[in-house]
């Protein structure tokens, strides 16, 4: 059994990016392994995945290991299913992270949607319904901000929004653990102004893939 408080937590937004890089193929296996020629990544990267399979475009990803210019492994995405991920069907391409910016004075975190949707449905001879799982709905992060136009990551995510282009987001937990977003950002334009209480900003953070979490390495 282990629970914390998210007091001491850090949020970090994606501040530059490389260029897209060709990805010849996705392996099936445990860990999956990208076949990528002249590749420029080293472990403990974060790479953006865009790829045949659908399920996992858009998600950020840790690089675990590195063979030069050939190929490079992905920490903990598991692709055996091949149901779920055709082989022969993975090319695509990826860019990495290159640089992050914290955002600071978070006042408050609040997290929406992302609940599971169900079909209804009942035969003709039975007296009680059934319900089979379908998609989730999407998923929104909001982040509540103490208002200081003169901090780094401000012009950073007002650019971001005026793209409406998705940007990947880091959450550093107190433990260790890291938690990635990949989000397409907006922010309010002007500050809260209520009497006797700080000016507020808000960040909204609406998720286009799964989030990937890592715990803390042993």
């Amino acid at each position: 059994m282990a629970f914390r408080l998210p007091n001491g937590s850090s949020f970090y937004f994606e501040a530059t990016s490389s260029e897209p890089v060709t990805i010849t193929a996705i392996s099936n296996a445990t860990e999956a392994v990208v076949s990528a020629a002249l590749h420029d990544v080293i472990a403990g990267d974060v790479v953006v995945i865009t790829s045949g399979w659908t399920r996992i475009t858009g998600r950020a990803f840790k690089v675990k290991s590195v063979v030069a210019d050939v190929s490079f492994v992905l920490e903990k995405l598991d692709t055996t299913d091949v149901t779920r991920f055709p082989a022969g069907a993975s090319a695509g391409s990826f860019y990495k992270v290159e640089t992050w910016v914290n955002i600071p004075q978070i006042m408050e975190v609040a997290s929406s949607g992302g609940d599971q949707q169900f079909y209804t449905f009942a035969f003709l001879e039975e007296d009680e319904q059934r319900q089979l799982p379908t998609s989730k709905n999407p998923s929104t992060l909001t982040l509540t901000v103490a208002d200081d136009p003169s901090q780094a990551y401000v012009p950073i995510v007002e650019k971001a929004d005026e793209l409406k282009a998705t940007r990947v987001q880091r959450l550093n937990l107190v433990n260790g653990d890291e938690i990635y977003y990949n989000s397409v950002a907006s922010i309010t334009n002007t500050p809260t102004l209520t009497r006797d209480q700080l000016m507020q900003r808000v960040v909204t953070l609406a998720q286009q893939g799964r989030v990937t979490r890592y715990q803390k390495s042993v």
